[in-house]
């Protein structure tokens, strides 16, 4: 399974620079695991960026792939690993996310491209 985190999913929108790396995680929805979370992050992005009728367009692309409730259990091991390992709330619930689904994490977020359970490609700016 394959969970594509908040940046990966607005670098494909936007067809960045990244966009390639990844498109075969995102494209194949049958193995594409989407946390609420971000489906918060993306939306809200885009909804400040594009407007409320693009928003709701990569959402439903989104929504292709298995949407992941943050449940109790989801929300322990995110706090435990906010706390091991200093990360911000919401890429502590898409770490735990991950693991708790046995996921290959997907993203150009440098602080999680040590961990043996992430595809990581630095992130390269448009000029």
């Amino acid at each position: 399974m394959n969970l594509v985190d908040s940046s990966g999913w607005l670098e494909y929108f936007a067809e960045g620079n990244n966009a390639d790396f990844f498109a075969p995680a995102i494209e194949d929805t049958k193995n594409l695991l989407v946390p609420v979370i971000c489906i918060y992050e993306v939306f809200k992005r885009i909804l400040v960026q594009s407007g409320i009728n693009e928003a709701q367009k990569h959402i439903g692309d989104m929504k292709l792939g298995k949407v992941i409730e943050l449940d109790e259990s989801i929300a322990l091991s995110a706090a435990k690993i906010s706390y091991d390992l200093k990360l911000p709330m919401a890429d502590s619930f898409i770490l735990a996310a991950t693991r708790a689904n046995e996921a290959i994490l997907w993203t150009q977020d440098e602080h999680f491209k040590t961990f043996d359970d992430v595809k990581y490609i630095p992130k390269k700016y448009q000029r």
